[in-house]
């Protein structure tokens, strides 16, 4: 029974980062009702179970929104949730008749949640777009890469999942309280380019007191510095190695016998960087990625080798904290994160579109005669 068991929400099938959100509701113990397309219903259930794991915990309803019949269920839907999730442009839940104005109508308490790439107004509001743009927008992607070379993406994970999903669950998580002590509803306004602006606070102040650089790769937590930075091994592996305070860089110094090395300069003289990552990467190839392993696990050099996500799902201390699971045959990540007494858990894998149908719109009131009325319009499926 997770923390937000009982909590009702409706999102709007999307991809990315609202999936995301209805991930992270879905574990804590919400209930959440996905709206599927009415025209990706399959004519009978799949053979296998969908690998779209972020689906997963959802019960899904086939509704076709072009038709009044299906738009009005949907709010019927509403009138029962406590959240709503939905990630399209700007404008388009307005022209399907579900907008903000319509649903708090019919529901005070809704908290309406909108997730989008650059937010519901603004020059770039109506464009298209993706991660990639929204964290180059938002002042995160001109500083990740190496020194001399060009950005690099981080996979799709901080505009998308942290910068989005992840965001609009905390926001919807927020309205939930508020909408507790007040009585009312409002709509949370997540962009994936105020996301991303927001995870680089602590970049921002660091630039203003001029221990940040705007130029890439040459700073303390961009591969500027020899102490934080990956490192290839004998083998052909990759180590992660991040001693940044003082007594760690000692324990780094001393386990890896960089500190037997003669003239090393002070630890935060930035000139001697280059030169010293240099000496560092030299060393750290004269071990295989187990033998580091076994030199540096429990030690505070604050390392870890470098996995991947098959390895991480089989390492030792993965596996006691039980961080992935195995849900219908498939190994994914843990609900996270955890709690002491209202344990989350995950429902159930990814459910087909329009799986549960009938069984929602019964459980939110609708009779035996209007569910075969919807059916049979096409309404929902």
């Amino acid at each position: 029974m997770g923390p937000l068991q009982g909590v009702k929400v409706i999102e709007l099938q999307g991809i990315g980062p609202g999936p995301f959100c209805g991930m992270m509701l879905a574990d804590m113990g919400a209930t959440v009702i996905r709206v599927d397309r009415a025209g990706n219903v399959p004519a009978g259930a799949p053979a296998e179970p969908s690998l779209d794991i972020l689906a997963r915990g959802r019960q899904s309803i086939g509704v076709d929104l072009k038709q009044p019949e299906g738009v009005e269920a949907v709010l019927r839907l509403i009138e029962g949730a406590d959240a709503l999730i939905e990630g399209f442009r700007p404008g388009v839940m307005e022209r399907l008749g579900l907008g903000p104005d319509v649903c708090l109508a019919r529901n005070p308490r809704l908290v309406y949640g909108r997730m989008t790439g650059w937010g519901q107004e603004g020059p770039y509001a109506q464009m298209a777009g993706h991660d990639i743009n929204y964290i180059a927008l938002g002042g995160a992607l001109a500083h990740i890469g190496r020194a001399g070379q060009a950005p690099l993406p981080p996979l799709n994970l901080v505009g998308d999942f942290g910068g989005g999903g992840m965001l609009l669950a905390f926001g919807i998580a927020c309205g939930l309280v508020e909408a507790k002590a007040s009585g009312k509803g409002q709509v949370v306004d997540a962009a994936m380019v105020d996301g991303t602006a927001i995870l680089m606070t602590m970049f921002a102040g660091m630039m203003k007191s001029g221990a940040w650089a705007e130029e890439r790769g040459v700073n303390l937590l961009d591969t500027g510095s020899h102490f934080y930075d990956v490192y290839e091994t004998a083998d052909g592996r990759y180590v992660s190695l991040g001693s940044i305070e003082p007594q760690f860089y000692a324990e780094l110094l001393r386990l890896s016998g960089l500190g037997e090395q003669p003239d090393l300069p002070d630890q935060l003289d930035k000139r001697q960087w280059p030169a010293m990552k240099e000496r560092v990467a030299a060393l750290m190839k004269t071990r295989t990625m187990a033998e580091w392993c076994e030199v540096m696990e429990g030690s505070d050099v604050c390392f870890a080798p470098v996995l991947t996500m098959t390895e991480a799902a089989q390492h030792p201390h993965n596996v006691q904290r039980k961080t992935y699971v195995e849900v219908a045959g498939v190994t994914q990540p843990a609900p996270a994160p955890r709690f002491s007494r209202t344990e989350p858990a995950i429902a159930g894998p990814p459910a087909y579109p329009g799986e549960h149908t009938d069984a929602v719109l019964k459980d939110f009131g609708f009779s035996d005669s209007e569910v075969s009325a919807l059916k049979g319009s096409g309404a929902v499926k």
